[in-house]
């Protein structure tokens, strides 16, 4: 694996959309732990004020075929529904959000806005597929502690949930560490909300993302005080999650599609919501996913010129 690092910051809130971001600097690798043999080079979202900047290895710009405002490198898509795995890291006891994520994951799943993703394939022009599947979820009680966890906290707890077999090895499989808003994480709400790669665990390549509960902490939370499913924390965390889900689904390796400044493609509409509505409790919304309403970023659609969308 090509050591690749890219940034994504938050920017400063404004109404209901946040303005463009500016340039980030990148940040230093990790080594995984024992057992998964990665440099831990990651796609991370980060505090507002701030953009992605990508630092795509040499070797692999001069191959890249541009179109659309975003290029591709030669590297796999997913060309299956993704199966998503929810590994509930901490104390989420009584949190809604164990019910509104994972309706958010599922309504996914044949939607306008994940329909955006068809837009993007493969060499063999393979397009990623309009489909989702939450596959299964399990819990850890703090097996890496609650304090200033690092990048490689983040690959044991997924490394452990797969060999302890709580959860299955998938190579078409997301397994995302969604921590508790008591667990401080290194990096999480001073450079970033969220981030995914991959790593060789047991032979098998897994791709995975560390999203953090921000609560009502605005570097990461897009409303503070009221939010469309009343859980300031577990909205932030909704379009964070489908942030990391599409730039998986498009850039799993991180070797597939990005533009020339290192942006995936949901880095490219990082934190613009389009058009927004108002709901009875005072936040806003942009879309209707199983039935529940959320304000999700938009993404970048891979035809006609580019641009960026809620809906394809």
């Amino acid at each position: 694996m090509r050591i690749i690092t890219r940034v994504l910051f938050v920017s400063a809130l404004a109404a209901t959309v946040l303005p463009s971001l500016s340039a980030a600097g990148a940040t230093p690798s990790e080594t995984a732990p024992p057992g998964a043999r990665s440099v831990i080079s990651h796609v991370s979202m980060a505090t507002r004020g701030h953009g992605p900047q990508g630092v795509p290895a040499p070797a692999r710009t001069s191959a890249a075929k541009t179109t659309n405002g975003i290029s591709y490198h030669g590297g796999p898509v997913l060309t299956s529904a993704p199966n998503v795995y929810l590994i509930w890291y901490g104390n989420w006891s009584g949190n809604t959000a164990r019910t509104i994520l994972p309706t958010l994951l599922t309504g996914l799943n044949q939607s306008p806005y994940y329909n955006i993703n068809t837009t993007y394939h493969d060499g063999a022009s393979r397009k990623v597929p309009n489909a989702v599947k939450l596959a299964a979820e399990t819990t850890d009680g703090y097996s890496q502690g609650s304090t200033n966890l690092s990048d490689s906290n983040i690959t044991a707890v997924v490394s452990s949930a797969i060999s302890s077999g709580r959860l299955p090895r998938d190579t078409n499989g997301l397994y995302f560490v969604l921590t508790s808003a008591d667990v401080s994480k290194s990096g999480f709400l001073t450079s970033y909300c969220g981030w995914h790669t991959h790593a060789t665990m047991g032979g098998a390549d897994i791709k995975y993302s560390f999203v953090g509960d921000p609560a009502a902490n605005s570097a990461c939370s897009m409303q503070t005080t009221v939010s469309p499913n009343n859980n300031v924390g577990a909205d932030a965390m909704a379009s964070v999650i489908a942030h990391e889900l599409e730039e998986t689904a498009t850039d799993p390796d991180l070797n597939a599609w990005y533009d020339q400044r290192g942006y995936e493609n949901a880095d490219k509409c990082a934190w613009t919501f389009g058009t927004t509505y108002s709901l009875a409790n005072g936040s806003k919304a942009n879309m209707t996913i199983g039935g529940l309403n959320f304000l999700v970023q938009r993404n970048w659609v891979n035809a006609s010129g580019g641009y960026c969308a809620l809906s394809y």
